[in-house]
């Protein structure tokens, strides 16, 4: 879809603010499209791909308008971004025992209080979400095999991925079903 002059300069204002949540976020993909299914109320859809030191932070929203679906990308990726702080904090610096977090360059103070919000938001959203626990490990051989041979094996097992060993390069391979329905291959480089 075509972007509006306008749009755009609230897409870079707004995305630009995430800055002050975590150094180093180097780069911002902002994409829109539209539904053409006249049955979806939220057609316009905003998907948000922030990178940057070897962290990737995602959203994709669907709202009425593209002004409504930016503001909710913008809300899940500050949610988002406080959580990966926290937990960048956590690991360089003991369980938040005293530690701050909160954007930068904001100083707020409440009542006599050093209170900071961003800590308090980022320690309720550590306290909220359990830590995920690897619960099951399963093992396979690997017998290498093409991509045709995977995507049936993926059909068959009905998973919307499987990971397996390509027969043309011997290295391992991931097949996913995408969101639209179409099928997306990782592969490693060498």
């Amino acid at each position: 879809m075509e972007v509006s002059p306008a749009l755009r300069a609230s897409v870079v204002d707004k995305i630009g603010r995430l800055e002050r949540y975590v150094d180093g976020m180097e780069r911002a993909d902002v994409h829109f499209s539209e539904e053409r299914n006249p049955r979806i109320e939220n057609k316009e859809i905003c998907e948000v791909t922030l990178q940057g030191h070897g962290h990737h932070v995602r959203a994709k929203v669907a709202a009425a308008d593209p002004f409504a679906a930016v503001d909710a990308a913008v809300e899940k990726l500050e949610h988002q971004l406080l959580k990966l702080k926290s937990r960048l904090v956590a690991r360089y610096h003991g369980k938040l025992n005293g530690a701050k977090v909160r954007p930068r360059g904001s100083d707020v103070e409440s009542e006599g209080e050093t209170g900071d919000l961003a800590a308090a938001e980022a320690e309720q959203a550590l306290a909220a979400e359990p830590e995920a626990a690897v619960v099951k490990t399963k093992r396979f051989v690997m017998n290498p095999m093409t991509l045709e041979e995977a995507m049936l094996q993926m059909e068959m097992l009905d998973h919307r991925f499987f990971l397996f060993v390509r027969a043309e390069t011997g290295a391992p391979s991931v097949l996913y079903q995408r969101d639209e329905g179409d099928l997306g291959l990782i592969e490693i480089s060498p």
